[in-house]
């Protein structure tokens, strides 16, 4: 049963990692529940969510140059203290929607948030995302 699980997911599995088409294990934000959690755990340390459109090709380069900043930064060592989730724009627009009213931000495609004390204290777009600011952050 693990296997079918693995191809087609299971929909009981809570904070579940996903890549995305790229390299990093991103906890998959698929529930508005989800955003409760993120605000508990930004009580914590940071929370990043990054918002991608999985058609665009600009979101998609913008995705595969943050991890390629993410890695060239060590990312490793700021693995502990921030959190990473990433939302499927496309299969969750609402989730999106819920997102940039609960933050007071713009909706933008792709967009990376930081969620700290359940606030919004960095947000960016476009080839503005850089994963060196993280690093402020945290």
């Amino acid at each position: 049963m693990s296997f079918l699980n693995n191809i087609f997911g299971n929909s009981e599995t809570k904070n579940e990692s996903r890549s995305f088409g790229t390299k990093l294990n991103w906890i998959a934000l698929e529930s508005i529940n989800q955003l409760e959690e993120i605000i508990d755990l930004s009580k914590e340390k940071p929370v990043a969510i990054f918002k991608h459109s999985t058609r665009c090709i600009i979101s998609k380069t913008v995705l595969k140059n943050f991890e390629s900043e993410l890695r060239q930064a060590q990312f490793d060592k700021l693995e502990d203290k921030i959190i990473l989730y990433c939302l499927d724009l496309l299969n969750y627009r609402e989730i999106s929607n819920t997102i940039a009213s609960t933050f007071t931000v713009t909706h933008q495609s792709p967009q990376i948030l930081v969620i700290n004390n359940g606030v919004c204290i960095y947000h960016a777009s476009h080839e503005s995302i850089d994963a060196k600011d993280l690093e402020k952050y945290v």
